[in-house]
């Protein structure tokens, strides 16, 4: 069992005010697998109070300076990425290769993007020629409270706290509760690196505690959060009483429209797309929208792909995926599952229940509906675990309304050889990303979506920029030496 129920605040580990435990149970097998403890509004002020203090010293460093911090944090990771794989595999359920493959190494390629964009950085910069006396400059913003989900843990740490540092910020970071493990080892990077006191810091707790605490603080500048549509409306309507900067990445129901001339693999791309990770994913391809000469087809080979994916424990190697994380989450994925067979839609792969040879742990069987009809719950709601939804459509304009017919935003993808059609398909597409033929976006692209998937724009230059003040200045001094 490991013990970690100290924060760290102020450049060391703090004992809780007022120690109240959590366990961490290991979805694999139900069992706890660590034990912290919850922050209460002591921890949260003394946190903030550090971040406060720390914020006039860090934000005047050299932009060199930051960026050689940020670089020893990478340096941290290269040094014990094995550490912090296993911690994500054992307290969220991500397989161990997933976690080593995929989880972990969002940390040194997020950074090395933020890198890039901050090297090109322009802090001051003139208007234009019209006004050769205006300058812009920008300013890191204040302390932010930094709230990240259970999901892809390192991924959203990543995405939040490297953009502000490099800005110029102070933080506190709340994880979530359910993975907090891999953020306190990354606490322990940002000490060995040498981050000042109080520039980072991090206190565990929940959404209604800490995180609620944060997001009302006076001497909080800005939030920034990732995870469920329903807690981004919480946090927007309480942090209006400060008049905080609220950046949301929320929900998605993802639509991957698939024509007919899509490439061989596209469906079985879409599947494992789906799947991955256990489904736990704000940008999964949930709904399979497929034109109807080919959807037979593809939902025969949604099925074959479906049934092929193995079910196992992230404690195991291999190309398999794990558990959901809790037994709240596998609940309410069981809901959805049972919700689709009884508003008619067909059940063609997986279904209700463990996985065959399972008694205990969240484990999910990857689940395919064909037949769905706009209108279900299962092609509405964001159901984040393994239930693929694939919906017939006849031409190119259906496709789009039925894409478009979702509360959500964030990625949408396409599969056709057809160049021009595949481009009038991303700009009709209402999302904040579009992936089109299995093609990624490339390196310092952001993150984020529209609608009810919130309007972050984490990663890239953008991702720096959320953490930043404009300020226009009038008769700036041409003159003057630099």
């Amino acid at each position: 069992m490991i013990t970690r129920r100290d924060f760290y605040i102020n450049g060391r580990w703090t004992a809780p005010a007022a120690p109240r435990d959590c366990a961490v149970i290991d979805p694999s097998t139900e069992e706890p697998c660590a034990v912290i403890s919850l922050g209460d509004q002591a921890d949260t002020d003394a946190a903030v109070a550090a971040a406060k203090a720390a914020f006039p010293a860090w934000a005047a460093t050299p932009p060199a300076t930051r960026r050689a911090a940020v670089v020893r944090i990478l340096e941290q990771y290269e040094a014990r990425k094995e550490d912090l794989a296993r911690a994500i595999s054992i307290e969220m359920g991500s397989p161990i290769d997933h976690a080593r493959g995929s989880q972990a190494p969002c940390l040194p390629w997020h950074l090395t993007n933020f890198l890039t964009a901050f090297d090109a950085f322009e802090w001051i910069k003139p208007l234009g020629p019209h006004a050769p006396d205006t300058m812009i400059a920008q300013e890191p913003i204040g302390v932010v409270g930094l709230i990240t989900p259970w999901n892809w843990p390192m991924n959203q740490i990543a995405l939040k706290v490297i953009p502000a540092l490099l800005a110029g910020c102070t933080c506190v970071l709340k994880p979530s509760e359910e993975s907090p493990l891999n953020a306190m080892i990354f606490a322990e990077f940002c000490h060995d690196a040498g981050i000042p006191p109080g520039v980072f810091n991090l206190v565990n707790g929940d959404g209604a505690g800490v995180g609620a605490q944060l997001t009302t603080h006076p001497d909080v500048a800005m939030i920034s959060f990732t995870g469920s549509t329903r807690a981004g409306k919480a946090i927007s309507k309480a942090a209006a009483e400060t008049l905080k900067r609220v950046m949301l990445e929320l929900g998605g129901k993802g639509a991957n429209v698939v024509f007919a001339d899509a490439d061989d693999k596209a469906v079985e791309r879409g599947v494992r797309h789906m799947m991955d990770n256990s489904g736990q994913s704000c940008n999964a391809p949930s709904r399979m929208l497929v034109q109807r000469p080919a959807y037979d087809r593809a939902v025969a080979i949604a099925a074959q792909v479906a049934q092929s994916i193995q079910v196992g424990s992230a404690h195991d190697e291999g190309d398999h995926i794990g558990p959901v994380v809790n037994k709240r989450q596998w609940d309410q994925i069981q809901g959805y599952i049972q919700k689709g067979i009884d508003e008619g839609a067909r059940l063609v792969a997986g279904g209700p229940g463990l996985p065959e040879g399972f008694n205990r742990g969240f484990y999910v069987k990857p689940t395919v509906f064909a037949d769905v009809t706009p209108g279900m719950t299962i092609e509405k709601e964001e159901i984040f675990g393994p239930v693929l939804a694939m919906i017939p459509f006849d031409t190119e304009e259906e496709a789009v309304a039925i894409a478009n017919d979702s509360p959500y935003g964030l990625t949408h993808y396409v599969q056709t050889q057809d160049g021009a059609r595949a481009n009038r398909m991303a700009l009709a597409l209402k999302a904040g990303m579009i992936q089109m033929n299995g093609r990624s976006r490339g390196a310092g692209a952001f993150f984020g979506g529209v609608k009810m998937s919130g309007r972050a724009r984490e990663g890239g230059v953008w991702g720096i920029e959320e953490f930043l003040e404009s300020k226009a200045i009038g008769g700036w001094a041409l003159s003057a030496a630099e």
